[in-house]
């Protein structure tokens, strides 16, 4: 361990530093000889030594554990959320029939190189490794353009879930990261027109739903129809992409400052600006389709009637799907992105969404956009030596902004389960600890998932509160009674109810038991999540029942907690004597009973004194789980 130095030795380096600088001063005054100059260079590395000195030694005590900006931890609530996001996106997915993939976080600089446009600027690129130029992966889209090719695949329906980067200006309370998730779903091959491309619609649609979002509308436009656009306004097409990508930033900024970026910017005449306007201002479904095919300079244009035809293809497979109203043909949205040919989309919630916390300022208000895509026939054929085209479609999920929506209504909702344990194996007296490991090794072994404490003797009620705290539905107690029986009481923390079971069929009544209480696939008779506690669900009549909180105290009345307490105060007074009570009589049973009874019917005997021992333990065990059954009572 480095020993510091004391205030005096930091001040004689910076007295040092002070006179060192000086004498170098001077020295640069002076002729500048050859002497002269490596007299300089031979001072200026002393004074780099000595400002060493007091760096290191700020720096041992300045020094701050933290996390790279635009990044961060994930706690084990935020973990439990999360985990039921994929879930939902995953189970989306596989219902259409896609298959999952895996591509390296870093490519080859030239991969990436040339594909964003405007954001290429924002790709972490990586120190040169042995003569390989290599860049971490920006999106998920271009590695799949360059495994499709690099495979020669024709056709293939895949998704992707992974972390990307990119060198942006972080905004972490709207879920804006510098390494992030992103979760996309690709369909590459020929198809009939506009059949995959409404399928991807449908499948943000579906996965908006399952989370729960609220509201939310799914933009479209056609890339063609913005090129028909702006050759019909006027713009060169040289300026094709950089007006594309100032048109793009409309859902951030108002049309003057668009406007203005297009004007000063990109050197495009007022006039020309007006006409883009006009244009860019228009929304609707099917009838906006109409409307534009009946405007005479874009039906002259081959881009965009090959587009409106495309566009109205594509709503009426979106009212086939049953989501018509939640998509919007949008002529503002544009999609930075170069490699887009077609149809493109993107999805905004537009419902009432949870407090995301104070921005900070310049942070935007909202989340944005929380999913987005469209079609890329070319970028397939950049990869592959013979240009091969392989027309491409696909949608990529913002989960990290989702999962700032969700979390913020985790929080408000209440606790959270953060483990997945069904079961604990609990005893109420001394010296089981052998029996306990035996039981929760029972239980792993037939595939549930139990805990025990890391304690030999643990107290009944610490167990209890465990579960409490951790929302385990059940608790298996075993006890020297349970054992002489070959039985353990299983007790449901949520009911209190306790019910003595073989041990031979233990296994299977948990299963049971588990399966009643989730439903199919972890979800409740309702299809809701079971992950979140703060309330349960009638198994019965699918009904909330808001008494009953596996996870953490009910909040109760004033006449509840006087009960509760007196129900304490009573059993606290009682126990003594219900203990005495229970000694005399063992000493009398004891007494009484005939010396060496070894005969058959002395063993109902031995088992009434086993059930007398029990029942302080028993008292002290209706003393402290009977509470809520008398305050919903």
């Amino acid at each position: 361990m480095a020993c510091k130095k004391s205030p005096g030795s930091r001040t004689e380096i910076q007295e040092a530093i002070k006179e060192q600088g000086e004498q170098i001063r001077k020295l640069k005054l002076e002729e500048q000889t050859d002497e002269v100059k490596n007299k300089i260079k031979e001072e200026t590395a002393k004074l780099v030594e000595l400002k060493k000195k007091i760096d290191n030694e700020q720096g041992s005590q300045k020094f701050v554990l933290k996390t790279p900006k635009g990044t961060r931890d994930y706690t084990p609530t935020q973990m439990a959320v999360r985990a039921e996001a994929f879930k939902a996106i995953v189970g989306c997915f596989e219902r259409h029939g896609a298959e999952q993939i895996d591509t390296p976080v870093f490519e080859m600089k030239e991969t990436l190189t040339g594909k964003y446009g405007e954001d290429s600027k924002l790709i972490y690129d990586l120190a040169d490794q042995g003569g390989e130029l290599l860049s971490l992966r920006y999106d998920l889209t271009v590695p799949f353009a360059r495994y499709v090719a690099m495979n020669k695949i024709d056709k293939m329906k895949r998704y992707h879930i992974a972390k990307v980067y990119r060198r942006d200006n972080p905004a972490m309370t709207r879920g804006r990261y510098r390494e992030f998730y992103q979760c996309d779903i690709d369909i590459a091959g020929q198809y009939d027109a506009m059949i995959p491309d409404a399928e991807c619609v449908k499948i943000v649609s579906e996965i908006l739903t399952d989370l729960k979002l609220g509201d939310f509308t799914i933009k479209v436009n056609h890339r063609q129809l913005l090129d028909g656009m702006f050759a019909v306004c006027g713009v060169p097409e040289e300026k094709f992409r950089s007006i594309c990508s100032a048109v793009d930033k409309l859902d951030k900024l108002p049309w003057e400052e668009v406007k203005a970026e297009m004007v000063g910017e990109k050197g495009l005449d007022h006039s020309v600006a007006d006409k883009i306007g006009e244009y860019v201002k228009l929304k609707g479904g099917m009838e906006l389709v109409e409307s534009l095919s009946a405007d005479e300079a874009l039906s002259e244009n081959k881009s965009a009637k090959a587009a409106l035809d495309d566009m109205k293809l594509l709503l009426q497979f979106v009212g086939l799907f049953d989501i018509t109203d939640k998509v919007s043909f949008d002529l503002s949205l544009a999609r930075g992105l170069d490699y887009y040919t077609g149809v493109i989309y993107e999805a905004i919630l537009t419902g009432k969404q949870p407090d995301l916390g104070k921005a900070a300022k310049g942070e935007p208000v909202g989340v944005g956009s929380v999913a987005g895509g469209g079609r890329y026939d070319n970028l397939v054929g950049m990869f592959d030596p013979k240009g091969r085209k392989v027309p491409c479609v696909g949608v990529s999920i913002g989960i990290e902004r989702i999962f700032s929506i969700l979390e913020a209504k985790a929080k408000a909702a209440g606790k959270v389960r953060t483990t997945k344990t069904q079961v604990l194996v609990a005893s109420g007296q001394k010296n089981l600890l052998p029996e306990r490991l035996k039981l929760v090794n029972q239980l792993w072994q037939a595939g549930i998932k139990a805990e025990l404490l890391y304690k030999k003797n643990p107290k009944l009620l610490n167990q209890f509160q465990f579960c409490e705290e951790n929302g385990a539905p059940f608790c298996v107690v075993i006890g020297e009674s349970e054992l002489l029986q070959g039985v353990v009481t299983l007790r449901d923390m949520a009911s209190r109810e306790e019910a003595l079971i073989k041990r031979e069929e233990l296994c299977d009544v948990i299963k049971r038991r588990c399966s009643t209480e989730m439903g199919t696939g972890g979800k409740d008779k309702d299809g809701e999540s079971a992950q979140l506690v703060g309330g349960s669900k009638d198994l019965e009549s699918g009904e909330e029942d808001d008494s009953i909180d596996k996870c953490k105290p009910e909040k109760k009345g004033f006449g509840a907690k006087c009960l509760t307490c007196f129900r304490g105060c009573f059993g606290f007074i009682l126990f003594p004597f219900v203990f005495i009570i229970t000694f005399i009589a063992c000493l009398i049973w004891i007494i009484l009973l005939p010396a060496k009874c070894c005969s058959p019917c002395c063993a109902p005997l031995f088992d009434w004194l086993v059930q007398l021992l029990m029942l302080p333990v028993r008292f002290y065990r209706w003393v402290l789980g009977k509470d809520r059954d008398e305050t919903k009572q």
